[in-house]
């Protein structure tokens, strides 16, 4: 009895067992499965950025302008480089064909553009503001005076001389000089006023006193061909045949000019010449050997006359005058004046 106690004790207790481990299985088959959740720690310091608040810049109201620029809806430093550059730009002058160019930093210019914006920005739209810019004076008076230097010249007139038995007349000078005081108050007005226009500048000319056209009647004698001509400057304006001197009674060479001018001259004899010896003045009429007219010049005794001996013109046959037919000699009389040159040569 106690045998078969003991076995179904055994028996039993391993059905326990056994049931316990089909009670396992079973449930490790059914239960879901497990899911694994990992967390990641961040351990960087966190930065905490501030919030920052941008002050509104300041804008020029609409429509305004300032020494000329307009400056309206523009920020300040953008309204102040504006203006400064409308100052800054050349000066333009012109004289005649030439321009020239000032660039105001030569002359010191002087701006508080800044200081002007600064009230541009507190006037209601539409406001027109001036500014007034600053230069060195001084500066401004030694450019225009180079400008001058360069531009101005003295006038020169006329020169006669005489070549090739020829008169010539050298070219007139018209001189001119710059007006300064009209050239530094127009340009310092457009510095100040940050204006820009070309400046016309201007010149007082200085008119010659003797030109091509105003130097006058010139009488030129060639003694060999016994030809006299009449000048205008170096125009030539008429010619006539003449008689001049003899051998020993030659008309002299060389340059003089008329001293006296008679109508209806009488003749004197010249009392130094053995010639003359015993002749008697002559009163003025058809046998006076003077003709009708007397030019005399600078060469005592000698002068331009008519003739009562037509047949001597074209050859040498006077005693040192030179004789011209009675009504060449009157229209000579009426063309040239007391001071006019008279150029003797030998051609």
């Amino acid at each position: 009895m106690r045998r078969i106690a003991f076995f179904l004790v055994v028996v039993l207790a391993a059905g326990v067992f056994a049931g316990a481990v089909l009670s396992d299985s079973v449930l490790a088959d059914s239960a879901p499965p497990v899911t694994t959740t990992t967390t990641v720690i961040d351990t960087t310091p966190t930065t905490t950025t501030p919030t920052t608040t941008t002050a509104p810049v300041p804008v020029v109201a609409d429509g305004v302008v300032l020494a000329g620029v307009p400056i309206g809806g523009l920020p300040a430093d953008q309204a102040v480089a504006a203006v400064e550059a409308a100052f800054a730009r050349p000066l333009l002058m012109r004289f005649e064909r030439t321009t020239i160019s000032l660039s105001p930093s030569l002359v010191g210019l002087r701006l508080s553009a800044d200081t002007a914006v600064a009230r541009a920005l507190t006037v209601p739209p539409g406001t027109t503001l001036a500014l007034r810019a600053g230069y060195n004076r001084q500066a401004l008076t030694a450019f225009v005076a180079k400008v001058a230097k360069r531009f101005d010249r003295k006038s020169r007139s006329s020169v006669l001389l005489f070549r090739a038995a020829h008169p010539v007349v050298t070219k007139a000078v018209v001189g001119r000089k710059l007006n300064r005081s009209a050239a530094t108050t127009a340009l310092a007005q457009q510095l100040v006023r940050g204006t820009r226009s070309t400046i016309a500048l201007k010149a007082t000319l200085q008119r010659p006193s003797v030109t091509p056209k105003t130097i006058g009647p010139i009488v030129v004698i060639k003694r060999g061909s016994n030809v006299l001509t009449l000048y205008n400057g170096p125009r030539v304006v008429r010619q006539f045949k003449v008689a001049t001197g003899q051998d020993i009674y030659p008309t002299p060479l060389g340059r003089f000019q008329i001293v006296v001018k008679w109508k209806n001259p009488w003749w004197y004899p010249p009392t130094q010449d053995s010639w003359a010896k015993g002749l008697k003045p002559v009163p003025p009429g058809p046998n006076n050997p003077l003709g009708t007219r007397w030019m005399g010049i600078n060469s005592p005794g000698v002068g331009i006359h008519g003739t009562d001996e037509p047949t001597s013109i074209g050859y040498s046959l006077s005693h040192g005058c030179v004789r011209m037919l009675v009504p060449q000699a009157e229209w000579l009389f009426d063309h040239v004046d007391v001071g006019t040159p008279v150029y003797i040569v030998s051609a």
